[in-house]
């Protein structure tokens, strides 16, 4: 099983409050573990500028702004620009699934702070991690929902309801899920 490419949604019995209620883009599935972004978690108190500002990198008047993630409790110093395909970092970007490509160098944040770079992205700081056969195991424990990825609910603006509407993609109505586990 590959999930990469693939959305991770908590169930509502999710243990840790971390991941309460997370979306997770899978960037990286194999024998050797995974690697996902949150998409879901704003930073509150972080603006793209400021962390600019931070970095040293010059914000130009007709650059972007973007929203600032929690991606996830491993290296939160570090940060992740998950963004469209139309990007091309070179080396530096990792192609995940066919539908996006994910860059953790500075160039893509200098693009972007000129106006330039990716047509829709998101930056997350940190990332979450899974030994090998844990993420499987956490499937099978019930923890997570997959599904597929869609990039009009990645990029939405609506961080507070990307949960509930992958959900109803998948045709499940969020009210209806129950918070323990079965077997058939």
């Amino acid at each position: 099983m590959d999930l990469s490419g693939k959305l991770l949604v908590a169930m509502p019995a999710m243990a840790d409050p971390r991941f309460e209620h997370s979306v997770i883009l899978v960037c990286a599935h194999s024998a050797e573990g995974a690697m996902g972004l949150i998409i879901n978690k704003p930073v509150p108190d972080l603006s793209f500028t400021s962390l600019l500002e931070q970095l040293k990198i010059a914000h130009d008047p007709q650059g972007r702004a973007i929203r600032v993630h929690f991606g996830g409790p491993v290296e939160r110093g570090r940060g992740f620009v998950l963004h469209s395909t139309d990007y091309g970092g070179g080396a530096a970007t990792m192609k995940i699934g066919g539908s996006f490509g994910m860059t953790a160098t500075l160039d893509v944040l200098e693009a972007m702070a000129k106006g330039k770079g990716p047509d829709r992205a998101l930056l997350a700081l940190g990332y979450a991690g899974w030994g090998p056969g844990q993420l499987e195991s956490e499937i099978a424990r019930n923890d997570w929902l997959t599904t597929e990825a869609d990039e009009s609910v990645i990029f939405s603006d609506n961080d507070s309801g990307k949960w509930t509407v992958v959900l109803r993609h998948m045709g499940i109505d969020p009210l209806t899920l129950s918070a323990t586990a079965g077997r058939a």
